[in-house]
């Protein structure tokens, strides 16, 4: 991968795109859909994550998960998860795309339930599995209405056609757009089809880290910026894309605000987190989404396996309050840890995370698409994830000690934490805005692949001001929660105690009760109806074709006396009765 992408940076192919088709995989009339591939500043920017962070969690579980028993099927389920996702941002059109897409699918259920002895692992994996395949039909019946519109599947030339045959805003395209935006949904957690991943979090540490920093949950952006052509040509999507991942990114910040599992805040995150990307791709910042997508990766990543290293060491303990004091057991995992939570927090100029948030927040203000109450909830977002993020590190790594590690964690999973650390601090410096040196050295890149932002020239004087305000959001939301959680615990305590306190914080530890609304109105009913049909109403026909010909049976059988006149006589009268029809007929 490091070579490939040093030959690309270097020596450029013709029009900045490498593709080869390796050879036709069907070939039906004019469908031909070919086993091929297609790398571009996109694609190279997707691989390079998947296969960087991937290679340093894969050296993480060598140690992490070194004591299971199912050692090899681990690693034989994470390579095959790693190469379906390279198939879906390699592929060069959308039916191998799909199966990269539905490869993904498999390997997440295969993974969150990895140890399938615990029930509400196995259950965990079937709701990530399910949930998902309702965005992943959407997604199909999308790629039909392209195929038979567009008489390809082909993404460039798919994306060729629809500029030239579809007028922007006309029904087509929206309708397409809004289908491949279900499969988005789905795959990257965002409302409606969130409820899967906080319960993801039944897998093995690693599996969180692979699925939240590289893989699955970021498919969704990419198929959006892939196809952002597409979405172009649907204005009234491209703003719904923007609502989505604004109200995803604000309410999953609120829950994370209440979770006690370490690793429970962390999946909440990455919903919030994935909200900015797809806040950005819905005001057309297509570049700021995949920059903020890069950089999650990386504090992502460190983030859960940080957790993993505290959970490990604690006797796989998640609960954030029987922890406390860490930070003196465990120095490495609390300065990576601290070097995640800043970028995650935007810390501004010191952290990478500042720079590409503020991209995003400063675009879903000041671009075409933009406006200011995307820009309020890009900053409300900021807040929030500062105080949730540095809620979780107060709790764990301060305080009294509550528990006590039994034993230190060895190189294989300190050295992709401080590796991880170090991309948090310092990635961001390639592409730093117009007040702090102008070096947008990852926009000019991606531009090859995906179109600039269109700033409005009246608001373009603002940046500096605006990224002064993202900062001091963010540091505002560190300094509530150390007054909340260090200094006035007490306080925080009544307040969560009080009843409208004690209502918001279980409403919103339950995820804002989407899956109660979804047991209540999809499971019960479903499961309802399953019982009454639990024969099946489609086998009465075999049933009673079955029963049809043993009662038949049973009628000839007893014409079997075994009494040769009584045979003789129904041949005569068999013969009589053919001759007269013969005869008379």
């Amino acid at each position: 991968m490091v070579l490939v992408a040093i030959e690309f940076l270097c020596s450029p192919p013709p029009n900045h795109v490498y593709s080869q088709t390796i050879w036709i995989w069907l070939s039906v009339g004019s469908f031909a859909p070919a086993i091929a591939f297609y790398l571009d500043a996109l694609s190279l920017v997707m691989i390079f994550v998947i296969t960087f962070v991937g290679f340093l969690i894969h050296i993480y579980s060598t140690e992490f998960m070194i004591d299971d028993e199912g050692y090899s099927r681990f690693f034989a389920f994470m390579n095959l998860f790693v190469g379906s996702m390279l198939t879906l941002v390699l592929a060069d059109n959308l039916l191998l795309l799909y199966l990269g897409w539905e490869g993904v699918g498999l390997c997440s259920y295969l993974l969150i339930g990895f140890w399938y002895a615990e029930p509400e692992n196995g259950y965990a994996a079937r709701k990530a599995f399910v949930v998902t395949r309702v965005g992943d039909a959407a997604m199909a019946v999308g790629l039909f209405l392209l195929f038979t519109r567009l008489d390809t599947l082909q993404i460039q030339e798919l994306m060729t056609r629809a500029a030239q045959a579809w007028p922007a805003g006309s029904t087509l395209p929206v309708a397409a757009a809004l289908l491949l935006l279900g499969g988005a949904v789905g795959k990257s957690a965002q409302l409606p089809l969130q409820t899967w991943l906080p319960d993801a979090m039944a897998g093995p540490t690693p599996v969180s880290a692979l699925i939240h920093a590289a893989t699955m949950v970021t498919a969704g952006v990419y198929l959006i910026a892939r196809t952002h052509v597409l979405f172009t040509l649907a204005p009234p999507v491209m703003m719904i894309v923007a609502i989505l991942g604004a109200a995803t990114l604000l309410l999953a910040g609120f829950s994370g605000l209440t979770q006690w599992d370490i690793k429970r805040v962390l999946a909440y995150s990455t919903i919030s987190q994935i909200g900015y990307m797809f806040l950005a791709l819905g005001v057309g910042a297509w570049t700021a989404g995949i920059f903020h997508f890069m950089i999650h990766a990386f504090f992502k990543a460190l983030l859960f396996l940080g957790a993993g290293s505290i959970i490990i060491v604690l006797e796989h303990e998640h609960n954030m309050f029987k922890m406390g004091g860490l930070r003196r057991q465990l120095p490495v995992t609390f300065w990576t840890f601290l070097a995640g939570a800043g970028a995650l927090s935007a810390v501004p100029l010191i952290t990478s995370g500042f720079y590409s948030k503020d991209l995003i927040i400063w675009q879903s203000y000041a671009s075409a698409r933009g406006s200011v109450w995307l820009w309020v909830a890009g900053l409300a977002g900021a807040l929030l994830t500062s105080m949730y993020t540095f809620r979780m590190v107060f709790i764990t790594f301060f305080g009294p000690a509550n528990a006590q590690a039994d034993h230190r964690p060895g190189i294989r999973i300190n050295l992709p934490l401080v590796v991880l650390a170090v991309l948090s601090l310092a990635a961001g410096f390639i592409n730093l805005p117009g007040i702090l040196g102008n070096l947008p050295l990852f926009s000019d890149f991606l531009n090859s692949a995906l179109p600039a932002a269109s700033i409005l020239p009246a608001k373009a004087g603002y940046e500096g001001s605006f990224a002064v305000i993202s900062g001091i959001v963010s540091l505002s939301g560190i300094f509530i929660i150390y007054l909340f959680i260090m200094r006035y615990r007490r306080l925080t305590d009544n307040l969560v105690n009080s009843s409208v306190g004690g209502v918001l914080h279980r409403f919103w530890f339950a995820g804002w009760g989407f899956d109660w609304l979804y047991d209540r109105l999809v499971v019960r009913p479903y499961v309802r109806l399953a019982r009454i049909n639990k024969d099946d109403a489609v086998d009465l026909f075999f049933d009673g074709t079955a029963w049809f010909n043993r009662m038949g049976y049973r009628a000839l059988s007893l014409s079997q006396t075994g009494y040769i006149r009584w045979y003789a006589a129904a041949m005569a009268i068999g013969a009589a009765v053919y001759i007269g029809i013969m005869v008379f007929l």
